[in-house]
């Protein structure tokens, strides 16, 4: 059991009385495990590490993620005080760097479920995924309320709906926390609202934003597509509109205990929120209340000044307590030695950073027990982790069309065509963040996909035949065809797009396979709505499937009335681009639209 808040004062009290000047500045420092050692680590006195997107050992199995984290905790135990080490990982959708680890639906989909209870349990799950590797801090939830689908992060947002992210959002933290892990709301505040920029992609943007290994090759930036044209951007709003729209959703979870809050890239009115003293400290920390610390993005403050050292002074005095180095911590720490030794950085600000780091820490019994559950180990990917996933898949199926009633589907069918790649694709069915940072086609880790779980659902005499470019064999028609379309996966700006219609591979996949069925039921695997209206007449039943993760045979429950619809849309649906800004426009289906069966 984890000391009480009385308790944790006492512990980060005490200890910073004993600390010397190169204890406190480690602990402001989170490095990442590509570019430090655990003996690094030790020497430097760190106080936290993360693996970002891609950043598994290997082999990448749950053996090998804890022998790496504990490898890290052994080390930080060795030091004078044996402050432990706090590891953290962008556990967004499960612990999804994992391979083997449960994948659960992007957060667009469980907006769509609309179930709190479904997310916390998720976040319970979840953390004690990491807790059996001995990760004890995840990135998540992502709080953005997104205003502009071309945005690549708006799977991340549960809904362009404030009270309902605020509603998921505090889910998760309660579930996470429960479950002994750190949640980190992010990115505070107003990263969905920022404006489509229509430039040239700023140089180094990509790279900035990027977590993956430095040693790994970071995709090429498109510009014809729409690439980082609003990610990191700024949001020109008024403070009304901050707070009335963007700031529920932190108010609810600091207000479930959330302890880490995570600063976003972009800007609001021109100014960078890593600098923003108003906004982390007067706003997050005076107003809200907020007691635990908070944390900056990958190389974020790099961005606020062409003087690295200035970038430092800036940062943690606005509010920022930790920083996400991540490269070259021993720059970060002499930097930061040097503005407190002249002042630029009180001291009494350095000790506020401290406090707040030890307090999360010992709220999550790291002095007790720093190496996490071993006992959970075992249970990493199990039977009833994998229910829970596909019960969330499932249920965030958002019925869209269904002509005829032709849904739920018998389970017995003269013949059934199934095409599209993403019918039997675990990775297109994860998207981002998925064992990479931008997730990848293929069989990236374990779980069912849509076309298992139609055989599984089928009866045994139902044939079914898959052609995954909708070439189906001979002159044979079916009564029912299945087709599925995708995005292939993306993450942060490499996910902006400025068209969301379908592709002409899309297209020219949907009308061969309406050309061979006598009723064609669509699936969308997607992170956000698309652009489909000229296309609706060749569908007689279309599903947003959203990213529903490992558990791809939830969505064959649904098809086949194992489990009803009851999905609901958690954004807008544009009846073309132009409606994307134009929220005044009668859009194709209103927020909250979804059929049940």
């Amino acid at each position: 059991m984890p000391p009480n808040k009385q308790e944790q004062a006492k512990i980060a009290a005490r200890l910073i009385s004993q600390m010397s000047l190169e204890e406190k500045l480690g602990q402001l420092t989170l490095a990442e495990n590509n570019s430090i050692s655990p003996a690094q680590a030790r020497d430097y006195k760190i106080g936290a590490v993360l693996s970002g997107g891609g950043g598994n050992p290997t082999p990448n199995t749950p053996a090998s993620w804890r022998d790496m984290v504990c490898a890290y905790q052994e080390a930080a135990l060795e030091t004078r005080l044996g402050i432990p080490l706090l590891y953290g990982s962008d556990a967004v959708h499960g612990h999804n760097n994992l391979r083997g680890a449960v994948i659960f639906p992007h957060n667009i989909g469980l907006g769509a479920a609309r179930d709190a209870d479904l997310v916390e349990r998720i976040g319970n799950a979840t953390a004690r995924e990491l807790l059996g590797t001995s990760a004890h801090w995840t990135f998540a939830p992502s709080v953005s309320v997104p205003q502009d689908l071309r945005w690549g992060r708006s799977y991340e947002g549960y809904s362009e709906d404030p009270a309902l992210v605020a509603e998921l959002g505090a889910a998760l933290v309660r579930g996470l926390q429960a479950g002994g892990a750190a949640a980190c709301a992010k990115h505070f505040i107003a990263d969905g609202a920022a404006a489509w920029r229509g430039t040239k992609p700023e140089a180094g943007a990509a790279t900035q934003g990027s977590t993956a290994p430095p040693q790994a090759e970071t995709p090429q930036v498109d510009a014809s597509l729409g690439q980082w044209q609003i990610d990191q951007g700024d949001a020109a709003i008024d403070e009304a509109a901050l707070r009335g729209q963007h700031l529920p959703p932190y108010q609810a979870a600091v207000a479930a205990g959330v302890l880490t809050v995570m600063a976003s890239y972009s800007s609001w009115n021109g100014q960078k929120l890593h600098g923003h003293r108003y906004l982390l400290t007067d706003l997050l920390k005076d107003e809200l209340g907020f007691n635990g610390f908070v944390v900056t993005d990958w190389m974020a403050i790099d961005q606020l000044d062409a003087d690295y050292s200035q970038c430092v002074v800036q940062a943690i005095n606005a509010g920022i307590d930790m920083v996400m180095v991540p490269y070259d911590f021993a720059r970060f720490l002499r930097a930061l030695r040097e503005a407190v030794e002249t002042g630029a950085i009180p001291t009494a600000r350095l000790d506020d950073a401290v406090r707040r780091i030890l307090t999360v820490k010992a709220a999550l019994g790291l002095f007790d027990a720093p190496y996490g559950a071993p006992e959970l180990l075992p249970s990493i990917g199990a039977p009833q982790r994998r229910a829970l996933a596909r019960e969330a898949a499932g249920k965030s199926c958002t019925l869209l069309v269904n002509r005829g009633g032709l849904l739920p589907l018998p389970r017995a069918l003269p013949r059934l065509f199934v095409a599209g790649r993403a019918a039997d694709d675990i990775g297109l069915q994860c998207g981002g963040w998925t064992i990479s940072w931008q997730g990848q086609a293929g069989a990236t880790t374990s779980g069912t996909t849509l076309l298992q779980g139609i055989h599984a659902a089928v009866s045994a005499d139902t044939p079914v035949e898959y052609a995954p470019d909708g070439h189906f064999p001979g002159t044979a028609r079916a009564p029912v065809g299945i087709v599925t379309l995708h995005e292939e996966p993306y993450a942060e700006g490499f996910g902006d797009r400025a068209d969301l219609a379908l592709s002409a591979e899309e297209i020219a996949l949907l009308q061969r396979a309406r050309a061979r069925c006598d009723q064609l039921i669509v699936l969308l695997i997607s992170g956000r709505p698309r652009i489909i209206t000229r296309q609706l007449p060749l569908m007689d039943a279309l599903i947003a499937a959203w990213l529903p993760g490992s558990e791809g045979a939830g969505i064959a429950d649904v098809l086949f009335g194992a489990q009803p619809f009851g999905g609901r849309l958690p954004y807008r649906w544009p009846r073309s681009m132009a409606q994307i800004t134009d929220k005044t426009a009668d859009p194709l289906w209103q927020y909250g639209y979804g059929l049940k069966t």
